[in-house]
């Protein structure tokens, strides 16, 4: 199988930056908001060069959204920061009126998701959000797996017209995804190709599936991995095309079981191709405080727990 090297761990949500720094430079419309969290979105160097262009708007979600939309109406391009607990959950009826529903091209920029937002505890580990925002029509979902891809994701939204929740993380992750690697959205990515089984992953749980498919190698699986940077759009073409050769799939995501990936991946196998799916991801439950590699751990989202549902569902082959 093909290695991906760990070229330096970085959090996600610093490549986010680096995309906004980049972007400030290069397109004049592109404007961003933020919440009272400067430091913790990585605003910090387009708020020092572009001043003109971005907006503190204080402990206001809800107000900040209705910005946003506004700004689009002159030909700007907001993007819009803060925690995923409160770009979604907070102020799910100002997006869904105000940006979903009129179709704004607002980009909804979600950093601490998940559990390995860690110490902060359940109130702000939302694991919904993925389901929340994929039930909106019209709405792109990108959940990026490192540094360089988040950075890419964030400059190619700027050239993608409509409603967009881009979602990343706060810990310090792997950075193995090549820097010059172009960011498609809508366009899933095989990083190893195999045989006996499809592992379907996305966010932080891709270098998990890459962890999990040399283990499974040593047992002499042979496992094809598939990042799923795009919730929506879904790559349907790429996971079916997969599951012709290997006949079975696991999915693994940061998120709750109920209205993830996973459940979208059982959508297209329902349609079109029938096979047994093992999940790999939050079990219907809250998460609680800890580092996050205990609630990793504790909550079985790592290799070895992918590595026990590949076991599982080709079983069931």
């Amino acid at each position: 199988m093909k290695k991906y090297i760990n070229t330096g761990s970085k959090d996600t949500r610093s490549g986010f930056g680096v995309g906004m720094t980049e972007l400030g430079q290069k397109n004049e419309n592109v404007v961003a908001l933020c919440a009272d969290l400067i430091g913790s979105l990585k605003f910090d160097d387009f708020k020092k060069n572009h001043p003109e262009r971005f907006f503190q708007i204080g402990i206001a979600e809800a107000n900040m959204i209705g910005i946003a939309a506004g700004l689009t109406i002159g030909g700007k391009i907001p993007f819009t920061g803060t925690f995923a607990n409160f770009s979604t959950g907070r102020v799910y009826d100002q997006i869904r009126q105000s940006v979903a529903y009129s179709d704004k091209n607002v980009k909804i920029c979600a950093s601490h998701a998940g559990l390995t937002l860690g110490e902060d505890g359940a109130t702000h580990q939302i694991l919904e959000d993925i389901g929340l925002m994929k039930m909106l029509p019209g709405m792109t979902v990108i959940n990026t797996c490192d540094h360089n891809q988040t950075k890419a994701a964030t400059i190619a939204l700027a050239d993608h017209h409509g409603p967009a929740y881009l979602r990343f993380g706060r810990p310090v992750v792997p950075n193995f995804t090549p820097a010059d690697e172009p960011f498609t959205i809508g366009k899933a990515i095989m990083l190893n190709e195999g045989t006996d089984v499809t592992i379907v992953a996305t966010g932080h749980l891709v270098w998990e599936a890459l962890v999990a498919a040399e283990k499974l190698e040593e047992k002499g699986i042979s496992a094809e991995v598939i990042n799923i940077h795009t919730i929506k759009p879904l790559d349907e073409e790429a996971i079916l095309k997969s599951l012709a050769k290997t006949k079975c799939v696991v999915t693994a995501e940061e998120h709750n079981i109920l209205g993830g990936l996973g459940e979208s991946v059982s959508r297209v196998l329902a349609l079109h191709h029938p096979a047994p799916q093992e999940f790999v991801a939050v079990n219907d439950s809250f998460g609680e405080s800890g580092t996050p590699e205990q609630l990793m751990e504790k909550y079985k989202l790592n290799n070895q727990a992918i590595v026990e549902a590949v076991e599982r569902v080709i079983k069931r082959k």
